[in-house]
């Protein structure tokens, strides 16, 4: 395979499908699937269109024209299952992490173009509540926000771009206020506001699913994410430079909002319904002032429902590449990892091991916690076990896990500050050694099974005796 080709589905071959590249292809991919549901229009920004994006979480996208009479439709859901996340790269859902990891070590270098879909329409003078349809989401939150923008920005020093996803509330006609997490786009906020300049910024909001997953993608300060989305779609993703700075975005971009974080100002955000299903709380963020806005002529405008199956998954799927690659550096008998749906994807892992000496489920699961301090509980299993399924995890607990012997707490730890049990984001771990004795009698953990009972096809057997007449078929 030659540098930057895309590599085939290792079960389709030849006839593997290809990736999504373009937010329009995937609706109709989605569409012609009977996975998206067109609301009905004039849907309220105010609540209502969350309430049926929520309400259809991880079943349909939501499709909403002119919603609150905006011109400019809006779409949620989009990525709200694993196995949708696979079919946009064109790999088999078990695939999904490897081909992630396989994107991220082998970035493809955007190509730039000179005009684009994505400022086709140009504004300078700029109301964003009237420009824009932007919805409120959840009951207390602080008003309306944009929730599924890829903040680009550039390291002052350098002029290497950094993407993110941060929650952007609207504060003004031309003002948004911004949670910066410290991470790449804080530190390059910092480096300009210790020099007393503002930071030049961009805010993306409507690009493939692909695009969307590399943002999230834990890589060094000065490596630009959008090369990672070109990785995934097999090809050089076409940027256009901004119109009031040296930014680069996507030029199939359905909407980009140009501005510039200003230093020494912070003003109130929040409340905002995050991951973990509370509120982020209020207090004084970064400011945006936004100084123009460019936009396709038949723009679509994409949120994402605070808490929602499209939120938690679109961190999920990169932490877990990350998370897979730093274990297996130390431990090359980890087979798979996954964060699960009800630890909000973000603080319970499962990991599956092929277990070769007692006590090593205890030094992964601390392998685990120095990789990501958002883990909060890891759970440890054998190779027989099928980690994607909680049933299956809770089982393995329940019969191969004992607390005495098997618990390990690392109290006050470092954690996340999004999860309210814990003091200003310090806490405990827990980790659970759910993996069998090496030197057990083999009968003792033997699981049971039917022979042949995977053989059996249900839904050709329900179909072949639906509506059959008992009484008759007794008599036959």
């Amino acid at each position: 395979m030659t540098k930057h080709e895309m590599p085939k589905s290792r079960t389709h071959g030849d006839n593997a499908p290809q990736p999504v590249r373009t937010l329009r292809d995937w609706l109709d991919h989605l569409a012609a699937r009977d996975r998206l549901a067109v609301i009905k229009p004039r849907a309220d920004l105010r609540f209502e269109i969350a309430a049926y994006a929520k309400r259809l979480d991880g079943m349909r996208a939501t499709l909403f024209p002119q919603p609150g009479g905006h011109p400019i439709p809006v779409v949620s859901g989009l990525i709200s299952d694993r196995g949708w996340m696979a079919e946009a790269m064109g790999v088999e859902p078990g695939e999904v992490v490897t081909r992630f990891q396989e994107a991220a070590l082998d970035p493809v270098p955007c190509q730039e173009v000179t005009s684009a879909p994505a400022q086709e329409v140009v504004h300078r003078d700029v109301d964003l509540a009237k420009l824009l349809p932007l919805p409120t989401h959840n009951e207390h939150d602080g008003g309306p926000y944009i929730s599924a923008g890829l903040m680009i920005v550039r390291n002052p020093r350098t002029g290497n771009q950094n993407v993110s996803i941060h929650r952007c509330q609207l504060t003004g006609p031309n003002r948004l206020g911004v949670l910066l997490l410290p991470r790449h786009t804080h530190m390059f906020f910092e480096m300009a506001e210790q020099s007393g300049q503002p930071l030049d910024a961009a805010l993306v909001v409507g690009v493939d699913p692909l695009t969307l997953l590399a943002s999230q993608a834990i890589a060094p300060m000065d490596f630009d994410e959008l090369e990672i989305a070109g990785a995934l779609q097999g090809r050089a993703l076409p940027v256009v430079k901004c119109l009031t700075s040296e930014i680069r975005v996507p030029a199939e971009a359905e909407i980009v909002i140009e501005g510039r974080f200003l230093p020494k100002v912070r003003e109130p955000e929040g409340p905002f319904g995050e991951f973990p299903q509370y509120y982020g709380e209020v207090a004084d963020r970064h400011v945006m002032e936004v100084v123009a806005v460019t936009h396709r002529k038949d723009a679509i405008f994409h949120t994402i429902v605070g808490g929602g199956l499209e939120h938690q998954l679109l961190g999920a799927i990169p932490k877990e590449a990350t998370l897979l690659a730093s274990l297996r550096r130390n431990f090359p008998n980890v087979l798979d990892v996954h964060l699960a749906p009800g630890g909000v994807m973000r603080f319970h892992l499962y990991v599956k091991i092929r277990k070769r000496q007692e006590g090593e489920a205890k030094n992964v699961m601390l392998g685990a916690f120095a990789a990501s301090f958002d883990l909060k509980h890891v759970i440890v299993v054998d190779e027989d076990v099928d980690i994607h399924n909680p049933q299956e995890v809770e089982w393995a607990v329940a019969t191969r896990f004992q607390a005495d012997r098997d618990l390990v707490i690392v109290p006050e730890s470092q954690g996340s500050k999004l999860d309210p049990s814990n003091r200003d984001g310090v806490g405990a771990k827990m980790g659970m050694d759910a993996t069998k004795p090496l030197k057990a009698e083999e009968m003792t953990f033997k699981r049971i099974r039917v022979p042949g009972e995977e053989d059996i096809d249900v839904a050709e057997v329900l179909k072949r005796d639906g509506g059959v007449n008992w009484r008759a078929a007794l008599k036959s």
